[in-house]
């Protein structure tokens, strides 16, 4: 297989969409483990165990030279920020769980596609068609359609709520910029050594001692959660933000399929209605990459053939 620099563009692209894919379904996941494991462990706790376990994994395939490069990556600054905006946003969305019902908080924070979107132009400079940016409204109209929330007003959940989608959309876009300048293995181990920083003095006033099956499901969490970043952090090095934007979206649907075999959460047809919308709008960015870059290419090869005809 190519690698990253030498594949063709639109291998690259569609590898970074494939890979992001799999990352929200990781993610995915991952959450519901977390769901399991949080009626009796706190999330404190959970967070430090999932980043021990894939510090674990990064010295396992790098050893100490590995962290020496990252403590001297030039990233660190950048990765530190992102980490901040990643905690900022867990902050605000399980604020906001205490007081907004479930379908009310995911229609809202998953503005967050939307955003990245625009801030991919404003900061990345990025040209997004309109092809793109009917397919990120079209899968939040998916979202809507699928949670089937109540009409909201403007209050202090909300606002956080959206703070949360905010936060992780700046996280993203700071995210897209950071992969184009080191290597994915570092990223990880940055991201994580972060978090293991901020999640360990919380943790130390609410340990509780795991049983063997709280063990190894907080194993699974850190394998999931390594997997999933390690899989979104190599995603964005292949395509455009804006591109990998709508398919945040099918956590959704993975979130719905893992309700319904874990806890026999039956989907009801706003659901399913929703979710074709979901998987509709990521086809139509498929398909666009698809026939954008077969229309460059047949540009270029005729513009080849006039020069040597």
């Amino acid at each position: 297989m190519a690698n990253a620099a030498t594949a063709d563009p639109a291998d690259r692209v569609l590898l970074g969409i494939l890979l992001t894919s799999i990352a929200y379904f990781l993610f995915s996941a991952q959450d519901a483990a977390i769901k399991l494991l949080v009626a009796g462990i706190s999330v404190w706790q959970v967070m430090v165990f999932r980043s021990l376990v894939v510090l674990a994994g990064c010295y396992a395939s790098g050893g100490a030279a590995l962290f020496r490069d990252a403590s001297r990556s030039p990233v660190v600054k950048p990765m530190l920020l992102r980490s901040v905006l990643t905690l900022a946003a867990w902050l605000c969305y399980y604020t906001a769980a205490k007081y907004l019902q479930l379908a009310e908080m995911t229609t809202i924070y998953f503005a967050a596609p939307v955003i990245v979107t625009a801030l991919s132009v404003l900061i990345l400079r990025e040209q997004v068609p309109l092809l793109r940016w009917a397919a990120v409204f079209l899968g939040f109209a998916g979202v809507f359609i699928a949670c089937d929330p109540a009409t909201l007003g403007i209050t202090f959940p909300i606002l956080l709520v959206l703070g949360a989608a905010f936060f992780w959309a700046l996280a993203i876009v700071l995210l897209r910029k950071i992969a184009l300048q080191e290597r994915t293995i570092v990223q990880l181990l940055l991201n994580n050594m972060f978090f293991l920083v901020a999640a360990g003095v919380p943790m130390l006033f609410v340990w509780r001692t795991p049983s063997v099956g709280e063990f190894l499901l907080l194993l699974t969490v850190g394998v999931l959660g390594g997997a999933a970043q390690l899989a979104l952090f190599d995603g964005m090095k292949r395509a455009a933000a804006s591109v990998i934007a709508p398919f945040e979206y099918t956590s959704l649907v993975w979130a719905f399929l893992f309700g319904y075999l874990i806890w026999h959460d039956v989907p009801r047809l706003e659901v399913v209605a929703g979710a074709v919308l979901i998987v509709f709008a990521g086809l139509i960015v498929i398909f666009g990459e698809h026939f954008s870059r077969r229309g460059s290419s047949k540009t270029v090869l005729e513009k080849s053939s006039k020069k040597f005809s």
